[in-house]
């Protein structure tokens, strides 16, 4: 659906991936939607945050703090799915984690 964007971490994701995909898709979507929703991937071709990646996805989160409906973050990174289940509750909407081998049911759950 056009209110759901998907995104696969591959390697290090850095402040340039920041800037130059993420933040376009979600403004884009959010010219077409007052809410969202998110699926991201972060499969084993991951390898991390970069220097200064941190400090987008602050400023990211804040400029577009209520503007999701769900979030599926689908890892097997048991510190990202710590963070998650220690701060996702911050974040307005549905956030859910998966493990990588439950991409469809978050898939399922995120166009649902």
């Amino acid at each position: 659906p056009d209110n759901v964007i998907g995104v696969r971490a591959i390697g290090e994701v850095d402040d340039d991936d920041y800037e130059d995909v993420f933040a376009p898709a979600i403004e884009d979507r959010l010219t077409r939607h007052d809410k969202i929703r998110l699926l991201y991937v972060l499969g084993e071709e991951f390898t991390g945050y970069g220097d200064g990646a941190a400090w987008e996805d602050v400023k990211l989160g804040v400029t577009t703090f209520n503007s999701y409906e769900r979030m599926a973050i689908v890892t097997d990174s048991e510190s990202v799915r710590r963070t998650i289940k220690a701060f996702g509750w911050l974040i307005p909407g549905d956030v859910q984690v998966f493990h990588l081998d439950g991409i469809v049911a978050a898939t399922v759950w995120i166009t649902d």
